[in-house]
């Protein structure tokens, strides 16, 4: 949820692509457990955008799954959240790049649990989509700092999700 100047929470968006998006994730076989090669992805984009965090995360209907975490969760920790946390459900159903370099001055996402609670600061990521244009996921890369993302910050993220898509697609055609 994001929270607005009144103090209200705003709820996720809805979402009316999540049952067909939950198919088309158990079709190709993703999002619903860990992966070694979706951690080192996350790995390598926390790497090329210098940020102590980043994830490849799929939104089912009901929850976002992590399948890529950097760093990696210790034993037991849960890689699902519910779709109201963080922002890769906004990324999801507007299936477009999503720039937050200070997600304080924007009040939508302000309130969001993640800000609070985990002192999430600035957020990029961009969508993981399949050949139909249906956002699966994102791949994004978190601060606990304001950042400046600037154009090869969204050129970056963006080349990463298309190129993440393809090797995702070729693997449920292989």
């Amino acid at each position: 949820m994001g929270f607005d100047p009144t103090g209200r929470l705003l709820p996720t968006p809805d979402d009316p692509d999540a049952p067909a998006r939950a198919e088309r994730l158990r079709q190709l076989g993703v999002g619903a457990e860990a992966d070694p090669a979706f951690d080192a992805a996350a790995r390598d984009l926390a790497r090329l955008a210098g940020t102590p965090l980043a994830l490849v995360t799929f939104v089912g209907e009901r929850h976002q799954f992590f399948a890529g975490l950097y760093p990696p969760p210790g034993q037991g920790e849960s890689r699902t959240a519910p779709r109201d946390r963080g922002f890769c459900p906004y990324v999801v159903v507007r299936r477009k790049a999503l720039v937050l370099d200070d997600v304080t001055d924007y009040p939508r996402f302000a309130g969001n649990p993640v800000v609070d609670e985990e002192g999430i600061r600035s957020y990029l990521g961009a969508p993981l989509l399949d050949l139909d244009g249906r956002a699966l996921g994102t791949v994004c890369v978190l601060d606990r700092l304001p950042r400046p993302w600037g154009r090869p910050g969204l050129e970056s993220i963006k080349a990463a999700a298309a190129e993440l898509s393809a090797r995702i697609l070729a693997g449920a055609a292989g």
